[in-house]
């Protein structure tokens, strides 16, 4: 099969789409996905130099969304059959120690992950858990399959399952063009809030109004935290979507209300930001750190994609043999919305 593999640490240049082994079943409860489309996430650039702390073996393809249709299913399989359109919960646990028992799969111990310390979705075909495939949202491509679970799921922890987001309250979204971003604008939009997004790019302001966004503001040009306040008549907002990190956290934490919630779930511009203690007891703050989410979260979003017709946002879809260009525009930050691979093309 083609994939687009890794033989070593680096820039984008790294990348080689070659032909590799396809994969077999290793297991009776396994499937092998004809994979049609896969999705860019900032954690296979991370995977790429080499800067996530996790030793993987190499050549390795990255990965960690993808849809496509069923090619074999093994013996103990129920949930899927051969020909199915199916999408994929990314993540896998051990299935014994404390987090999976208690459901919290995500939290494994010795979690595996598509793309991460398994073989990705940058390729024609994958091996996953069968109970990793779920059938995909009605009216939904391949490619918008594809560019929604990891984002969107970690999304559905973050501001439904965490935050607990309601309908009427403000929240500010930074950085607005990235995957979990969008995302984020689009729930947020659904749900019936007053949404406040940042960019340095006006551009991408004026495309988030379109989605649902009420105000934008170029961080570039302006002090966010003051709008902020500016926006809100002082009082701020209830829900922080901060997944940048860097010099903007303790202008996160100085834009919320009392009682605010802040979200993060990466650290982009930073991970270890100043922060002013004094603030978060103060004013009654909380902050809930989130990756990725349980297969009821998983199950909810799925729901929600086909009972509300939400259908993510693509920016651009690359061929497969055109890995490297896709990652470097995710690279440079010029997206707005999820990046996407297309097998056959």
């Amino acid at each position: 099969m083609k994939a687009v593999r890794i033989h070593e640490h680096g820039g984008v240049e790294k990348l080689r789409y070659e032909e590799a082994p396809e994969p077999t079943l290793a297991g009776p409860n396994d499937a092998i996905v004809k994979l049609k489309a896969a999705s860019l996430n900032h954690i296979d650039i991370w995977i790429r130099r080499g800067l996530t702390g996790v030793e993987i073996a190499l050549p390795h393809i990255l990965g960690g969304d993808g849809a496509g249709v069923i090619a074999e299913a093994g013996d103990q399989v129920r949930n899927i059959k051969t020909g199915d359109a199916v999408c994929l919960y990314p993540p896998s646990g051990c299935g014994r120690c404390e987090f999976c028992i208690n459901g919290r799969e995500y939290m494994c111990v010795k979690l595996r992950v598509l793309g991460e310390r398994e073989n990705g979705t940058y390729a024609e075909y994958a091996r996953v858990p069968a109970r990793n495939c779920f059938p995909i949202p009605p009216g939904l491509s391949f490619e918008q399959a594809a560019a929604f679970p990891l984002v969107y799921i970690t999304v559905w922890r973050m501001l439904v399952t965490n935050a607990q987001l309601k309908s009427g309250e403000h929240v500010l979204i930074l950085g607005i063009g990235g995957g979990v971003a969008t995302a984020a604008l689009q729930l947020a939009a659904h749900i019936g809030t007053h949404i406040i997004v940042t960019s340095s790019s006006d551009e991408k302001l004026e495309k988030a109004k379109t989605l649902g966004a009420e105000h934008g503001i170029n961080y570039k040009n302006a002090d966010f935290a003051k709008e902020v306040r500016r926006l809100t008549n002082k009082r701020g907002v209830d829900v922080v979507v901060d997944c940048v990190g860097g010099d903007g956290w303790i202008k996160s934490l100085a834009s919320l209300a009392k009682g605010g919630r802040l979200v993060t779930c990466g650290a982009t511009a930073g991970a270890n930001p100043p922060t002013d203690i004094r603030r978060i007891f103060w004013n009654n703050l909380t902050i809930f750190g989130s990756t990725l989410g349980d297969r009821a979260d998983f199950r909810e979003v799925l729901n929600f994609m086909e009972a509300s017709r939400t259908k993510p946002v693509v920016d651009q879809v690359f061929s497969l043999r055109d890995a490297a260009a896709a990652q470097k525009r995710l690279e440079e930050g010029k997206q707005f919305g999820k990046i996407l691979l297309r097998m056959d093309a």
